[in-house]
């Protein structure tokens, strides 16, 4: 189960690759949500992933490098309609060929494979696994499961807060999208 991180400025504003922590405002929806159960719990090294694994009462998530955000290089901290206003050109690459990188980052096909080595290196005996990832890792994730084109990233969403359920194991994945996560019970 990949669960999208809780909605910060960095989101909000479509800046790249900011990395910027979550406010407890920004926290609040996550620590009002149960996390489903689960025998592994990791997270992607973003502040914004760490802290809202630790706000949905998942504090000892281990950090995994390979859900780490798609890598905007030079673009990191800029916001989409800064860059189109600029560099409109690069921006409609990167929109339209998996293959094009910002420069010094990562282009989607990079991410797809990064994501789908990942994915396929589970166990099959890992249980139920919860990952905090990055909408772009959770994306990726479908586009690999499902053997989807690489040009299909940029055709789905993955919503704060909300889980995408993988289940079977390589070269065999069932998915299940979007399914909210549900309200903390009263203690």
């Amino acid at each position: 189960m990949l669960v999208a991180p809780a909605l910060g400025t960095e989101l909000r504003e479509a800046r790249f690759g900011d990395d910027l922590p979550l406010t407890d405002a920004e926290l609040d929806p996550a620590r009002a949500l149960a996390a489903p159960r689960a025998d592994l719990v990791l997270t992607g090294p973003s502040a914004r992933c760490r802290q809202t694994a630790g706000a949905l009462g998942l504090p000892g998530a281990r950090v995994e490098a390979a859900l780490g955000d798609l890598d905007a290089g030079s673009w990191r901290g800029r916001r989409l309609t800064e860059l189109a206003a600029s560099a409109p050109q690069s921006i409609s690459a990167w929109l339209s060929d998996p293959d094009f990188a910002p420069p010094g980052g990562e282009c989607v096909t990079a991410l797809l494979a990064r994501v789908g080595t990942w994915l396929d290196a589970l166990p099959a005996d890992a249980g139920r696994l919860l990952a905090v990832a990055e909408p772009a890792v959770v994306r990726a994730a479908v586009v690999h499961a499902l053997a989807l084109p690489p040009a299909a990233f940029w055709r789905l969403d993955a919503a704060p807060l909300t889980a995408t359920s993988l289940s079977g194991r390589a070269a065999r994945w069932n998915l299940r999208c979007g399914a909210p996560l549900t309200p903390r019970q009263p203690t």
